[in-house]
């Protein structure tokens, strides 16, 4: 019970994380707050991107099927 009792204490203490998840939500705030500032500019690039992406993932389904 006692090794229950650790492994638990050390899962609550664990931070080592926390500092790619605040570099993640930063990146992801820069990401939204750039596509509202320049969305003339930024919007057809992205749908490309997004669009390139989904015939990518389709492909790559239809050849593991």
């Amino acid at each position: 019970m006692a090794t229950v009792t650790n492994i638990v204490r050390q899962l609550i203490y664990n931070r080592r994380g926390q500092d790619l998840v605040e570099y993640a939500l930063m990146t992801g705030f820069v990401a939204v707050a750039a596509g509202a500032i320049f969305p003339p500019f930024l919007g057809p690039g992205i749908s490309m991107i997004f669009s390139k992406l989904a015939n990518l993932f389709n492909q790559a389904g239809a050849q593991g099927s």
